[in-house]
């Protein structure tokens, strides 16, 4: 970070950083007040038939996705490098330098056209800048996430700035911009709070230097044989935001804690009651996505399964697998096992 004091900074607005600001909290069990449940689904509720469509669902783990559609790809939060922070090991350090592995990025996102950034944090940006310059891919996200890419070298012009409320469509594929929120641990607080309204002095290099810029959610659609797939960054959510989007597919991100009141209950009913349901952000994101996905330890992925089970008895759960490519329906394709080079 540029600590030329002559410099114009950005407005933001940053906590200190340590372990009680880091977005994980404590392990929850099975009976924690997160997971209480609400009155239980009406097992009567009737679903309408998930759309497969030609589409097809890859995951990058934390909240990434890649999406297939008849030859054009859409990706989600594509944070692929993955590198060590210390988070995992109990030594977190906010300074640790940022880096994109070219090689390891081009192995697994094909040749995008559209990425969606739910919000600025390294674990959801880190790659974005290297994957629009090499790509020439239109970024959609904040003000704060434009600012950031700019920052890095990227061209303002490929860039498309929401809030929220938005529905867009890139010829045939439809994305609804859903206002949303970031999650928090158990102090009701998260790492690296605030929002940019200008360029950085300096591209950013280090983690710290990545605000959460706030955050969205996304509704993608691609043609009407296709299933809508709603995509989360973070474990929280504006109700009245996400009211009525009704997706066949939801990317739902586990939660670390207690702090968001009835968090799964409120927000299946909100989407109502998904056909399926896909946990995401639960893995440990330094590890490599050459590996099995390994469970981040903050959080209960069994729990989160039982509950989601318990709230909408006609919801399919799917738990990922980063090696696994899912068609429109989240049901494993055949001969796609693996991440290949485009």
């Amino acid at each position: 970070m540029n600590d030329d004091a002559d410099a114009p900074r950005p407005t933001r607005r940053i906590q200190g950083f340590g372990r009680r600001t880091v977005l994980r909290g404590a392990a929850f069990g099975a009976a924690a007040p997160l997971l209480a449940s609400s009155a239980p689904a009406a097992a009567a509720r009737t679903h309408r038939a998930s759309p497969t469509g030609s589409s097809s669902f890859r995951w990058l783990g934390t909240s990434g996705w890649r999406i297939d559609v008849e030859g054009r790809t859409v990706l989600f939060d594509p944070y692929i490098t993955r590198f060590k922070t210390g988070l995992f090991e109990g030594a977190f350090n906010p300074c640790t330098k940022l880096r994109s592995d070219p090689e390891r990025v081009r192995e697994s996102i094909g040749r995008p056209e559209i990425v969606l950034v739910s919000h600025s944090h390294w674990d959801h940006i880190a790659d974005v800048p290297h994957i629009a310059k090499a790509t020439g891919a239109r970024v959609v996200g904040t003000e704060t996430t434009f600012h950031l890419l700019v920052a890095f070298g990227v061209d303002p012009a490929q860039i498309s700035v929401v809030k929220g409320g938005e529905v867009l469509d890139f010829d045939g594929i439809t994305v609804e911009v859903v206002s949303s929120l970031h999650s928090r641990n158990k102090q009701h607080t998260y790492f690296a709070p605030g929002t940019l309204h200008q360029p950085p002095p300096a591209a950013p290099r280090t983690i710290a230097d990545l605000p959460e810029g706030d955050t969205l959610a996304f509704q993608v659609t691609a043609g009407s044989g296709a299933p809508s797939a709603f995509l989360m960054g973070a474990s929280d959510f504006s109700e009245r935001a996400v009211q009525g989007l009704r997706p066949d597919v939801a990317m739902i991100a586990v939660p670390s804690s207690a702090s968001t009141s009835r968090y799964v209950p409120r927000l299946l009913r909100a989407l109502g009651q998904p056909a399926v349901v896909v946990p995401v952000h639960w893995d440990n994101f330094e590890e490599p996505l050459s590996e099995p996905p390994r469970r981040d330890p903050a959080m209960d992925l069994d729990a989160f399964v039982a509950l989601v089970e318990e709230e909408s008895s006609l919801s399919r759960v799917v738990v990922p697998d980063y090696h696994t490519t899912y068609g429109g329906d989240m049901r494993p394709e055949p001969r796609r096992q693996e991440h290949r080079r485009p």
